[in-house]
């Protein structure tokens, strides 16, 4: 069995790697060749944490596997990231296990290289200002992400807790482009592409602040109850997921579905638009939204470059299992 430690992610995978990845996953889903099992996902009744399991196989790259972790939001008292996962391949012939990697890096690099996708497809090509709503750690692999996608000329920013923005600011400033920290009114009405990156339980934008032609990426709700934008927005947008069914369930999709303003069958997988079987956007004015609830296979799909990449690098560890 191979062994990728955490402290070894950094030094073998870039975010281009891991967009490729993702983009090869998405549309291995949409052809049916690969697929997700349930989610599990529980809150524990100890230390506030929330813990579960993502799994699936991708019959095409022969990705089997799964991610075992959750959320223990006082980690940063100690020292830690609040989210806290690692991930197992198994070998899809025989079933024994392949592969342990850290997963908390590679977490965070594919859900932004999910936006990402979403940006590449779905935004409209002259796009030229993002706006940030959320400024928590995972907030600027969001950023980077989606700057390496459209020709951006300025970043805007909101956060419940306004200093957290010097977080995204560091980011533009390092692409060298002007951050502005602004009200949540002006980031709609300025804004080509909107990425939300909270744990909100309540909508934070509403469907009024939104401008014709804007892409939306809201990538922070992946669980029951929780809500980052107005459901009104998703009844009045083109919505795309990773996946369908955790799209209505645990998704940003939930609260529109439930309020009888989506329709399941609205919903487009964005794996359709990078295989070429959905057009994706279809006018200059058309609000896009992306439900990134994030699916096991994303997770799947990292680990195992990872492993390839250390494998080829040297610095794999191979243990007797």
């Amino acid at each position: 069995m191979i062994i990728v430690p955490e402290r070894e992610i950094a030094g073998l995978i870039s975010a281009s790697d891991c967009f490729t990845a993702i983009e090869q996953v998405f549309a291995s889903m949409a052809a049916k060749s690969a697929y997700n099992f349930p989610v599990i996902r529980e809150a524990i009744g100890y230390a506030d944490a929330l813990y579960g399991f993502k799994s699936g196989f991708d019959r095409k790259s022969l990705a089997l596997g799964l991610k075992s972790g959750g959320f223990w939001p006082k980690n940063m008292e100690k020292g830690l990231t609040n989210h806290q996962s690692t991930v197992f391949l198994f070998d899809a012939d025989t079933g024994r296990c392949r592969a342990a990697v850290g997963g908390n890096l590679l977490t965070a690099l594919r859900t932004a290289a999910a936006s990402a996708v979403s940006i590449k497809y779905l935004a409209r090509p002259d796009s030229k200002v993002i706006g940030m709503i959320g400024a928590g750690h995972q907030s600027t692999f969001q950023l980077r992400a989606a700057l390496d996608q459209r020709p951006f000329e300025k970043v805007l920013g909101w956060n419940i807790v306004p200093e957290d923005l010097s977080r995204l600011e560091a980011v533009a400033s390092e692409k060298g482009l002007p951050f502005e920290h602004v009200d949540l009114d002006r980031l709609g009405a300025e804004a080509d592409v909107i990425i939300t990156i909270t744990s909100s339980f309540a909508p934070i934008l509403k469907a009024a602040q939104v401008r014709p032609g804007t892409h939306l990426a809201c990538m922070g709700t992946d669980t029951k109850g929780k809500q980052e934008v107005e459901a009104e927005l998703l009844g009045t947008a083109t919505v795309f997921t990773d996946e369908i069914a955790q799209s209505i369930s645990i998704g940003e999709a939930q609260h529109a579905i439930n309020a009888g303003l989506l329709a399941v069958e609205d919903i487009i997988e964005i794996g359709a638009v990078v295989n070429g079987s959905h057009r994706g956007r279809t006018s200059v004015d058309e609000v896009t939204l992306y439900d990134g609830t994030g699916v096991g296979l994303q997770d799947l799909a990292v680990a195992s470059a990872v492993v390839d990449l250390a494998i080829a690098k040297g610095v794999a560890i191979e243990v007797d299992f």
